[in-house]
């Protein structure tokens, strides 16, 4: 599936893939250096400015985030709605990986990797389940990926 909205030039394409039965697969390139694009996923007074989509109406309350292998991270949207995990693996400025916990059984896991291209950055997000049953379940969050994905580039011009 191509996200590109029709006003997105082809260099700054989403693009959500199934990998397969368990997997989700989003790519991005963003006109940073991979040591910014990892400084606003890892740093929460930056993180908190693109994460959630602007369309969705919802208030990311609190962002606690100890990002280094085996620290944790709690995201609270108000009323009892949060995401929370630990991070399995944390490499920088290359790679994220972290558990979703707030799933119970069918917690998915999320990797990032950071690659450079010719002084910009090609995201690559996994989301992998433990089954085609958890993923479904999951209800398409890789949806609202290019929006927020448009927000980072916002964000990541006023960091250059």
């Amino acid at each position: 599936m191509d996200a590109r909205k029709p006003s997105e030039p082809a260099g700054k394409r989403t693009t959500v893939e199934r990998k397969s039965d368990r997997e989700v697969v989003v790519t991005r390139t963003f006109d940073a250096p991979p040591r910014l694009v990892f400084e606003a996923w890892t740093k929460p007074e930056l993180f908190k400015q693109w994460w959630v989509p602007k369309s969705m109406g919802m208030t990311l309350h609190a962002c606690e985030m100890d990002v280094r292998t085996g620290g944790t991270y709690r995201l609270n949207f108000g009323e009892g709605l949060d995401f929370y995990g630990k991070y399995l693996e944390v490499t920088p400025p290359s790679r994220i990986v972290w558990t979703n916990e707030e799933g119970g059984e069918n917690a998915s896991i999320t990797s990032v990797t950071f690659e450079e291209k010719d002084g910009r950055t090609r995201l690559v997000v996994s989301e992998l389940y433990p089954s085609k049953e958890a993923l479904e379940a999951a209800g398409g969050a890789e949806d609202a990926m290019p929006e927020t994905f448009d927000q980072l580039d916002e964000l990541l011009a006023t960091l250059g």
